[in-house]
């Protein structure tokens, strides 16, 4: 018996056998089982699980009409909202493979998601069309979307909603306006209202485990981020495991604030709620208030979250005016949980905060705390079917008990391999003890319960309050300003988000004088996710390096951690 096994929630297998099905078939299940019960709730709009399954039905029938064929990946660049659970599964339903897109991403980051994956067909909201039109007009002719189907928020909920349900003031502008189409070059653009309307043929569905079904991206220590080929069976072990783990029912209702276009959200809340039937009260982004009145209004049960959300949550100065007594339960990663806040919401409410740990590459949680037995700052145990290690990283050797080494995973979640990356994926994986380990890039430990620890990073990356960020993407990125001869991107000490961006950048000899660093910052924010975004910019003369001309990025980042910014 392994040691975290004592602490192995009550009557959960160890392991599980999923569904030997496609994710599209959860979606027709729950449907066929709960077609009048709410599936989603958006600013006070129901949709019921039936009129979720038809609606995804007629899009994927749109789709096919338009030349989507099984196996070709469907860029998908949209916040929370029904639009975007309609599309993730009508993609599925088409036999198609979903390439989900982070809606923070400018032009010049767009090209690479539609010419990596070959895509030729997006499907967005109307406020981010114009930029994903940009991206596809600037690409040589052959590589451009041929198709951009687009969608208003308006077309999911009533504007003039009042009362708990409705959005945020500030927020009106963004979801109420309705932005005219973009042109596209080369290509035609369809309003989703007319995709919807549709009632051509729809081919049957026939898809199965072995075959992928999605394509997220995760960047790395060089060049440009990586496909990760997650088939259904990968992403069908982590929602029935997510679900399982969280004691999911019918009966559940989830708050679903973290981001669908990311890996957490997508599996462990969306594709989770869609096996069990619970309901999901979406939010497309992050409001403290919003929170707090529809937790209440909807006696939201489940709540996954990045520990921000909590702080902010718990600082409101309505905070008392929130019932939060429906909450069963609380969990989340992305960064820890400080210690005096766990406290607190366990003080307030009895809720154990239950941290997680996971990779785009493990279909998110490959390690997750049990519910009534938490430990904070911890990653967690290794989930269901999942066999977890701690190894040296040069001998791939299983280092003992509480030493520091490399976390590697074996399990069902893990992704077949990164899209078009022959090389990246032989170096991501090895061999022990006859099974194909993941090998994560992040260094930990285990405790003599047989709990994970994060300790390092073996990989360079910056971990801004959840959203990851790879510096050699943004230093690629700003290098294209006119004025920057170089740049080194490290992490800058952040009292809310834990960590942020600092550049430290070498003008070009011609420029010296003429640019500000705020002017810097204001470029990169035209050109980048605004998580990427320096918050920090620092002139300098020259930047270290080595003997063999490579920039020192360890020795800026420890003379940067030594001043203790915050």
């Amino acid at each position: 018996m392994r040691p975290h096994h004592k602490f192995w929630p009550p009557r959960l297998p160890h392991a599980i056998t999923p569904p030997a099905t496609s994710l599209w078939q959860n979606l027709a299940i729950s449907a066929l089982r709960y077609p009048d019960k709410p599936a989603i709730v958006f600013f006070g709009t129901v949709m019921t699980w039936a009129q979720l399954k038809a609606a995804a039905e007629r899009l994927a029938a749109y789709l096919q009409s338009l030349g989507v064929q099984k196996g070709d990946r469907v860029v998908l660049n949209m916040q929370n909202s029904p639009q975007l659970v309609v599309a993730h599964f009508a993609i599925l339903r088409a036999d198609a493979v979903v390439v989900p897109v982070n809606p923070m991403n400018r032009a010049e980051e767009l090209k690479h998601y539609i010419t990596d994956p070959d895509a030729k067909v997006a499907i967005t909201t109307a406020d981010l069309a114009g930029e994903l039109a940009r991206a596809s007009d600037a690409l040589p002719e052959g590589q451009r979307l041929q198709h951009l189907i687009v969608t208003q928020f308006t077309d999911a909920f009533d504007g003039n909603v009042e009362g708990n349900d409705a959005p945020p003031e500030t927020w009106r502008d963004w979801l109420l306006t309705h932005h005219a189409l973009p042109a596209l070059a080369g290509g035609q653009v369809h309003a989703w209202k007319d995709a919807l309307a549709f009632d051509g043929p729809l081919a049957e569905a026939t898809a199965g485990p072995q075959d992928l079904s999605v394509l997220p991206y995760t960047s790395g220590t060089t060049g440009l981020p990586k496909g990760c080929m997650h088939t259904h069976a990968s992403i069908m072990h982590n929602a029935v495991a997510c679900a399982l783990w969280s004691v999911a029912t019918a009966e559940t209702v989830g708050l679903v604030v973290v981001p669908m276009f990311h890996i957490t959200g997508m599996v462990a809340v969306m594709h989770a709620s869609v096996y069990a039937g619970a309901t999901m009260i979406l939010m497309p982004r992050w409001d403290r208030e919003l929170a707090g009145r529809l937790i209440s209004r909807w006696k939201v049960t489940n709540f996954t979250n990045i520990p921000t959300m909590i702080i902010d949550l718990l600082a409101s100065p309505n905070f008392a005016s929130f019932d939060l007594t429906s909450l069963k339960t609380i969990s989340g990663g992305g960064a820890a949980m400080p210690q005096a806040v766990a406290q607190r919401l366990f003080d307030a409410y009895g809720l154990r905060y239950a941290e997680g740990y996971g990779l785009t590459e493990t279909a998110a949680p490959s390690h997750q705390n049990p519910v009534d037995h938490t430990k904070q700052q911890c990653l967690g145990i290794p989930f269901m079917s999942t066999d977890a290690r701690v190894v040296d990283p040069e001998t791939l050797k299983e280092v003992p008990q509480g030493e520091q080494g490399e976390i590697v995973i074996h399990g069902p979640e893990v992704f077949q391999g990164y899209w078009k990356r022959p090389e990246a994926t032989e170096a991501a994986f090895f061999e022990l003890d006859g099974k194909r380990f993941f090998r994560s890039g992040d260094l930990g430990r285990v405790d003599e319960d047989g709990y994970f620890f994060i300790t390092d990073r073996l990989k360079r990356m910056i971990n801004a309050s959840g959203f990851k960020v790879w510096p050699a993407e943004v230093e690629a990125l700003m290098f294209k300003h006119p004025a920057i001869q170089e740049a080194c991107i490290i992490a800058t000490k952040d009292a809310y988000r834990g960590e942020s961006v600092k550049a430290v950048v070498v003008l070009r000899p011609s420029h010296q004088g003429q640019v500000s660093e705020q002017e810097i910052i204001d470029w990169c924010r035209d050109h980048m996710a605004v998580y990427k975004v320096p918050r920090v910019v620092e002139f300098a003369d020259a930047l270290p390096k080595s003997g063999s001309g490579k920039v020192m990025w360890r020795s800026l980042q420890e003379a940067e951690a030594k001043t203790g910014v915050m």
